[in-house]
This record gives structure tokens, sequence and C-alpha cells, in this order.
């Protein structure tokens, strides 16, 4: 076996990400990429100063390779005793999955392991990687640690620009076929602005890329005196303040963040209180220790002597971390299990024997009980309700869950399941303004907030307080994790502050629509990336749920198309506008007479085509489906703006666009065909990736772009009384309301057609 030497930048970032708690990322081209995780293994468990780091194996369906570390171990035991082991004979792959703790896991179960950490993260098959998936696993990795990406053997990396991602399937529908890979050319150029991230072949070759690492230096390994970052050095001062202060000091020990401390105290805060109709409401991005800071609350009211304490999640399974917390902090405080309490685990298969019950009687009784989120009746007798996971529990369901007795909410704001901010926005803004006569928070408010601290805003109309923490230090890896920075930007997780309008408000009748060329927004300029930022940051703001998959969606699906509503452009003007409105669109309909007759015989429909198929089965109508319509799939006002009218103005603009009342000003209408990709000479170790040039104009007029021809507009949401009565005001008419509801929302879906009619005539 030939040997060779191994670029010494390789070393020199792992080690420097071991230094400064900070992931690092590899993405190995090439089939033999396998055996070039052993070798990123090895340097990683020599840089790390514990255990061997255990590895998370994400896979499609199958390994590749048998992971029975049993009959691995006996193999090399037997070669042991007989004396034939020969480590430089023996492959060092069957070796490395023999010693290390690896757990497999399908990409259809990465559910599974959130909440765990790995030391390092490996994911194959990259045509089956959604953003999801990507948030979900890289978010294990702890600091120091790796994350791999393998990708099979090809001439360019730009033929990753027309991969088919198994996604894709679901964005074909019969009218609309041809997927443009956008998120995958956005993917691979935003490699190269991750400074932790290198691109190299299966045998360990730095590619072009990756120039921007070619210069890497080692960090200085931290000394005695500089061990403790600011924020550990506060954590340690505060948690020896409280030594003599009990229980608050025993807990408090628990906390591994500044962060977390600082909201374990703005419990403690309101649990000695002991108020009714009081609220705090946590927010934070995943992995900051939320669940923990509830548990170590809820072990400190059991102290403060709560008797009735109810916790509620989506599932008991949801809460394993928080009871894990619990009896940590019940550890602390010297409970000791079957003197001190017992615990009542489920006896639902489904649950997985999940906790839902704590019997505590070292005083007196009391107990910890798990309800589900639509069991509010049951809450009479309760002192404290903890609420996990709030975001991902319908609203109407957390409404009620509110009542005379101390609660405890928290929420992510963003992360791999992107919950959205429909809790932070909605309920939040509620109890504020129910208490707008007694003063808004100020600007100092929310950077105390901010920091961990709190905002406290007053008795409500119904006599709630309400009390806002947040949490901004990771409990995986240290602040400025750069390869959370660049999956934030390429996912735009991090899009909560909306940026305010300097412009100022313009009459709605002197705005314009103006469509986006997607070629162009998900190009990765910088002009772009901006305008991209905004626009996903306006989706979060005003939308109910959001995931990173519905970012895939925009980008890639054939039949989608993004209109802005903007104030009067200065010609003079060299800044991107403001968006003051955003609507997505899909194209539906012209489905065969035969696939409509092969679906409604068989009770089957495709993905897609939502309005067509619920008309058809409804009415049992077979000719609507063959019918082309368009479906409002989002409209989304900047949040400063709400309720002036720009939503409507752009409804309005929308049906007389494809009405045909803006005339085709344009020389030639240009066919929207997949580009291929030109193949090169250029081998993988000299090619050069740059966003395209020559790009059309990302926002083109309406009189710039023919209008498609259309039999009808529609829209489809969750039935209330604001949205019934905007959308009747722009001319929709109910067409289906469902008897159920959705359990994401709690609302009865309908389907709404505009009442006038489109006529296209004119084509």
């Amino acid at each position: 076996m030939v040997r060779k030497k191994i670029d010494n930048r390789i070393r020199v970032l792992i080690e420097n990400g071991v230094a400064t708690g900070h992931r690092s990322m590899f993405v190995v081209v090439g089939d033999k990429g396998r055996d070039q995780v052993v070798i990123l293994h090895h340097m990683l468990s020599k840089a790390v100063v514990k255990a061997r780091p255990s590895v998370l194996w994400c896979y499609k369906k199958e390994l590749g390779f048998s992971s029975n570390r049993k009959k691995r171990m006996r193999k090399i035991q037997k070669k042991i005793k007989s004396g034939t082991l020969d480590v430089s004979e023996d492959d060092p792959f069957e070796l490395f999955i023999a010693a290390t703790n690896i757990r497999y896991c399908y990409y259809s179960e990465t559910h599974k392991i959130l909440g765990n950490t790995y030391g390092m993260c490996v994911l194959q098959d990259f045509e089956s990687i959604t953003p999801n998936l990507l948030a979900r696993t890289v978010e294990t990795v702890e600091g120091g640690g790796a994350v791999v990406i393998l990708l099979r053997s090809m001439d360019s990396l730009r033929q990753l620009y027309t991969m088919t991602m198994d996604v894709h399937a679901r964005y074909r529908t019969e009218a609309h076929q041809d997927v443009v890979g956008r998120f995958n050319e956005r993917f691979i150029l935003s490699l190269a602005s991750c400074p932790v991230c290198m691109v190299v072949d299966d045998e360990l070759n730095i590619l072009p890329l990756s120039s921007h690492i070619l210069n890497i230096e080692a960090v200085p390994k931290r000394t005695q005196e500089d061990a403790l970052t600011p924020n550990e050095q506060e954590l340690k001062e505060l948690k020896e303040s409280l030594q003599d202060t009990q229980p608050v000091g025993a807990l408090i020990n628990c906390s591994k963040t500044l962060d977390q401390a600082k909201a374990l105290l703005k419990f403690v805060d309101a649990i000695s209180e002991k108020k009714l109709r009081s609220t705090v409401c946590m927010t934070a991005a995943r992995g900051r220790g939320k669940s923990a800071a509830l548990g170590l609350a809820m072990a400190t009211a059991v102290a403060f002597g709560y008797s009735n304490i109810f916790v509620t999640a989506p599932s008991p399974e949801n809460l394993r971390t928080l009871f894990e917390f619990v009896f940590k902090g019940f550890d602390a405080l010297d409970y000791q299990e079957h003197m001190d309490y017992d615990l009542v685990q489920s006896t639902n298969p489904e649950f997985n024997k999940a906790v839902v019950r704590v019997n505590i009687y070292r005083e007196h009784r009391q107990t910890i009980q798990y309800i589900h989120p639509g069991d509010s009746q049951k809450l009479s007798q309760a002192e404290l309700v903890v609420i996990d996971e709030a975001a991902a529990i319908p609203l109407p369901l957390v409404k009620n869950l509110l009542g005379p007795y101390l609660v405890f909410m928290s929420s992510t704001i963003n992360g791999y399941e992107g919950t959205g901010r429909s809790l932070s926005l909605k309920l939040i803004y509620q109890l504020r303004q129910q208490n707008a006569t007694f003063g808004t928070g100020s600007k100092s408010d929310s950077k105390m907030a901010a920091s961990g601290g709190s905002k406290t805003e007053g008795n409500t109309v119904t006599g709630r307080t309400l009390h806002e923490v947040s949490l901004n230090e990771s409990i995986r890896y240290s602040m400025g994790d750069h390869v959370e920075k660049w999956l934030n930007e390429l996912l735009c997780l991090d899009v909560m502050s909306v940026p305010r309008i300097s412009s100022g408000c313009p009459v709605p009748e002197s705005c314009d629509l103006y469509y986006v060329n997607r070629d162009t927004l998900f190009s990765y300029h910088k002009a772009s990336e901006i305008f991209l930022q905004r626009l996903m940051s306006i989706y979060v703001s005003a939308h109910y749920k959001n995931t990173p998959n519905d970012l895939q969606l925009l980008s890639d699906a054939p039949a989608h198309h993004i209109f802005c509503l903007l104030g009067p452009v200065n010609p003079a003007q060299n800044s991107l506008p403001e968006i003051l409105c955003v609507v997505q669109i899909c194209f539906e309909g012209e489905i065969s007479k035969q696939t409509i007759i092969n679906s409604l015989s068989r009770g089957q429909r495709a993905s897609g085509d939502m309005i067509p198929w619920t008309v058809s089965q409804q009415f049992q109508d077979n000719d609507f489906p063959r019918l082309s319509g368009a479906r409002v799939i989002r409209i989304a006002t900047h949040p400063d703006y709400q309720g002036m009218g720009y939503g409507s103005r752009s409804l309005e603009l929308l049906q007389d666009y494809f009405e045909g009342k803006f005339p085709n000003l344009s020389d030639s209408r240009e066919e929207s065909k997949v580009k291929t990709v030109e193949e090169e000479a250029v081998g993988l170790l000299e090619e050069v990736i740059a966003p395209k040039k020559n790009l059309p104009p990302l926002l083109s007029k309406l009189t710039e772009r023919p209008a498609e021809k259309l039999d009808y507009l529609g829209v489809s949401f969750g039935l209330t009384a604001s949205l019934l009565k905007f959308w009747k005001k722009a001319g929709y008419l109910p067409v289906y309301l469902r008897q159920t509801t959705t359990f994401g929302s709690g609302f009865f879906p309908c389907v709404l057609t505009s009442s006038r009619p489109l006529h296209h005539h004119w084509h």
C-alpha cells in the first residue's frame, strides 16, 4: 500500500476547531470518500483530550457495508489470539467500524436523534438530503467536532447543479415537469464563503473551491489564564455568589451557560413571587438548553412547595430532556428516588416508556403530571403549567392553557423544524397589546431580553404579567461558530429581525407589483442574497409556519413563482428597493382526462394541484382539473405595514395581470429552458466555481413579462374571521370548507376562488 502525505492544513483545521470549541466541515468528492472518514476521525481523536468521538452516520437506504460490530470484533479478537492481526494489512475502515461508537440512522428517522450530541456527523447519499435534514443533523455535532458530507465521483462540481434530488419528484406536476436545481447551486457556492469548510477529493487533495482556506494558520492553544471566556467567568462568579442561597445555589450549578443561568433565575423570581396569572416566555434557537432550563425550574417549584404542576408538549417523548433535568435538579437537592419521589412511565407503546407523572412526598404530596395540549379543562387545580415547544402546538390550544396560575412556556424561534414565529408573534403580541394602555416595551427592554434578561410588560387587561427571556448561547459549541453562521445564511434560518423601511409609507395606489426572477434570486450574488434574506424575513414574520424545506420548494419547484410589491422606485437609486409585500403563487391544473379518471377511480391523487383535485373530488367534476389556474400559496406583508392595504393592492395587481390588463412590451417571449451544464476539459483539482454572470434582472415589471393563460385564481388557508374578511374583500368566494381541523393550526381548511373571471381571449 502506497503511503501518501496528507495536507497539513486538514489537521490544522481540525485542531483549530477543537481549540476554539467550533465545528469544522468537510465535503469529500469521490466514491472512496468513506475511507477518508477514517483518517479525519483519527485526526479528530488525536486532537481532542477525551474519549474517541462518537459518530452519527446518516444514509438513505443502503449503507454500503456491514454495520455489525459484534461480528467484526469477534473476527479481530480471533486474529489477535492467533497472532495473525497485521494493522498495516488489515482494512483501516474495518478497524474504524469495530472500534468506534457509531449511530447509524436512516434520513427518514433523523427525528429520533434530536437532542443527542455526537463528535462527528457523516452524511452520505447527497440526493436524499433536504434543508430540514441538513439542519437537523448538523445541529447534533458538538464544538470541536466535524461534519462530513460524502459525494459520489464526478468530473465537475457543477454536475450537482443538475442532479435530480429525491424531493424533486414531489415538485413535479403533470403540466410542470422541468425542475431547475437552484438550491444545489447555491449550496455549492455557499461552501466557498464558510471559513471552516474544506472541499476535498477522495485522496484528501484540497479543491480550488476551498481556496479561502489555503493560508490557514494554527490557533494558539488556551493557557490556564485565558481558559475561561468572559461569559464562563461570569457564570462561575454567579454560581459562587449563590452557593449559600438554597435551593437556587444547588440548582444553578446544573446550568451550562450564562444565558441558561439567567433564565433559571427569572423562573425562580416568578416562582418565589407566587403570583397567579403570570407568564414567563422563553424563546431561543435550537440547542440553547430551553428544555433543561424548564426542567430545573420545575425542580425549583417543587422545592418552593408547589403541589400541582402540569407539563404539556406535542408528545410525551418530547419531554425526555425536560424530565431528565427535573431529576438532575432533584439529585442536586438530595431527593432520593423511591424514598422522596416515584416516577410513572407511559404504558402506551407509541410513547416509548416516556415519563408522564412524578409523585413527590418528601414534605407533602406534590405531583408533576403530563397532560395532552387539548386537555385544558383538567387544569382547574393547577398552580404551575409548563408548555414545552409551544410553537408546535396549535395557537387556540395554547390560549386555552393560559389561566389563573403561573405559566412557563418555551418556543423554538428558528432551527431545523423552523416552527415559525406564530407563538412569539401572535400570542405574545396579543399579551402585549392587551397591556397597551400601560405602555409598551422600549429598545432597552428588548436588548435586556436578548442578553438573557427579561422584560416585564406589566399587568394585562386580564391581569396577566408577561416576562420574556431569550437564550443566545449554544450548549454544544462556543459562540461564533462558523458552521452555524453558514447554515443560518444558507437556509435563511436567522432572519428574525425584519429591517425597518427607511423610505416611509407610500400610498398603496402608487406601488407596483414586480416579478422576481428565481435564477437571479438564488444565484448567490451579494445583492441577490440581501434581497433573499429580506424576502424570507417577511415570510417568517408574517406566515403561520415555515420550515427550511420551504426554501428549496421556492427555489426548485417549476410551478412556483414570486411577485413583490415595491414602492415608487427612484431611477437614480443604487440600493435595492424595500419590499412591502411578497406573493408566492403556484400554477395548477391542465391535468389530462385519463389522469383524472385513473385518480378518481382509485381514490389517489398526485402531489401538487391542490385546488383542482379538492374541487373535483368534492363536486365529482371531471372537467375542472383540466382548467388552468393559479393558487396563492402565501401573501406576506412587512410586519410594520400590515393592515394598510398593501396585501389588497398586490392581489388587485395580480388579478389585473392575469386578466391581461398589462400590455406586454417585451420584444419576444423568452422560453424558460433548463440549462445543461457544459462539459469542460478541466478536472476537479483545477475547476474554479463562481456565481453565474450575465443573469437576467432580479425584478421585472409586469409589462416586461407576458402573463400565463389562466382560467381562475384561488387560495386555500385555515379559516379565521379576519382572513375570510380579507379574501372576501378581495373578491374571493368560498367553494369548499373541510369539516375537520388540521393539527398544525387548529383551524378548518377552506378553498376560495376569485369571483372575477379571467378573460383570456386577449391571448
